[in-house]
């Protein structure tokens, strides 16, 4: 076996036992693009020979994702079929691990009308509805990884051709997931201690508050919820198995109150949304709500993201990212928010993860409400780090310690 190739197989042996750390008997289903067949073909071999019960695999394709967004009429998008859904609550039930596989071409869909791209986000949002909770509220082990897709790794490489443009890809790609080192699995395992660490001691202070500001005008107050948890690297499903929910992962999260939003914010990154770029924007807001944004880069398909419901105004996550993180250090833009968003501090328009309060995962929607818990359709990471990004937390006795300072950890 190449040195590729063997690489190949240990990407895949990461992903299978510390990223959905598969348990014998196990179903797994992965959802990737049939560019990929070859390492999902890698992945399925070792998830059997870890004692996978079943994989499952749920295709997609870039080309006949779009010559049906060209061809097909509006009410195609206005319809989610019912059995794709059936089909990941059918596995979810049964314990399944869910594989999700992200390497989408960011401007697959840029010529695409706007409003069928926002139809048909608004309708896979609402038939996924009952699925994602199993995912949510981490019932089931979930993640995301990602591999190199022609598309993608052009619009990532524009200066070469497409066969180097993907082994570049294939180099950050393992660079960030820290392949490059002697033994990934153990160095997982002690990153993941060290963000876990890091949420320890943030989970200690249950600040109040928290104040980003930079140069680029950003000047934003967050208040956090009572009850509010900090979360980073693993997580664990419902029978207490841990899993790794992205590979790779930099952050430490939590969720703001959904009214307790008041400020600017300016993005530091591009935001790929559903085949479509979104880039140098602001948003303002006042009491947890965006009441005024602007957009340099895609001003409709922002609009229509923030319109998807009521709750896609307001915010759902707070995550903290070194500005030194590897992957803000390898200087590419990824436009793929798996990565960008481990490169930098980032917010999330839309639903918060009940896992990110106390006994959320057994509150109802009303009381996760009351609780000050955003819920939505939508879930949509955009980064706001910057080399200068100060962030101070206000503790309820009125203790003010800095977080962040010039975008790296001052704790």
């Amino acid at each position: 076996m190449g040195n590729f190739e063997s690489k190949l197989n240990e990407y895949a042996k990461l992903i299978i036992e510390v990223g959905i750390n598969l348990q014998k008997n196990q179903p797994l289903v992965i959802s990737a693009p049939v560019e990929g067949a070859e390492f999902v073909r890698l992945l399925a071999k070792n998830a059997y020979e870890y004692g996978a019960s079943d994989v499952y695999i749920n295709w997609s394709d870039d080309t006949l994702t779009k010559l049906k967004y060209e061809n097909a009429p509006m009410e195609v998008f206005e319809n989610f079929p019912k059995w794709k859904q059936d089909a990941m609550i059918f596995y979810a039930e049964k314990g399944a691990g869910f594989i999700s596989i992200h390497a989408d071409d960011p401007e697959l869909l840029k010529d695409i009308d706007p409003k069928k791209i926002a139809v048909a986000n608004k309708a896979a949002s609402l038939g996924m509805k009952e699925f994602r909770k199993y995912t949510m509220n981490d019932i089931n082990s979930w993640c995301v990884v990602s591999i190199p897709t022609k598309g993608w790794a052009s619009k990532v490489f524009k200066d070469v051709d497409e066969e180097k443009a993907v082994e570049m890809l294939w180099d950050a790609i393992f660079k960030a997931t820290r392949m490059n080192l002697d033994n990934p699995i153990e160095a997982w395992k002690e990153h993941v201690k060290s963000l876990e660490e890091r949420s320890a001691f943030l989970n200690e202070k249950n600040f109040k508050t928290l104040h980003f500001s930079s140069s680029n005008g950003t000047d934003l107050v967050l208040e956090l919820p009572e009850g509010h948890i900090w979360q980073g690297g693993g997580s664990k499903n419902i029978k207490g198995i841990p899993f790794v929910a992205n590979m790779p992962t930099e952050e430490v999260y939590t969720l703001p109150h959904k009214d307790g939003v008041n400020g600017v914010v300016y993005s530091t990154k591009p935001l790929n949304y559903g085949g479509n770029l979104i880039d140098e924007f602001k948003l303002e807001f006042k009491n947890g709500k965006v009441v005024n944004f602007e957009a340099k880069v895609g001003q409709e398909i922002l609009k229509d993201l923030l319109n998807i419901d009521e709750g896609a105004k307001y915010l759902g996550e707070v995550a903290l990212v070194p500005y030194s993180s590897p992957i803000s250090q390898s200087n590419i833009v990824f436009f793929n928010t798996l990565f960008d968003e481990n490169a930098s501090c980032h917010l999330a328009f839309g639903k918060a993860y009940p896992t990110s309060i106390k006994n959320g995962e057994n509150m109802t929607d009303e009381e996760l409400a009351k609780a000050g818990v955003n819920n939505s359709l939508t879930h949509e990471d955009f980064m706001i780090g910057s080399n200068d990004l100060s962030i101070v937390g206000e503790t309820h006795t009125g203790e003010k310690v800095q977080i962040f300072k010039d975008g790296e950890w001052a704790i």
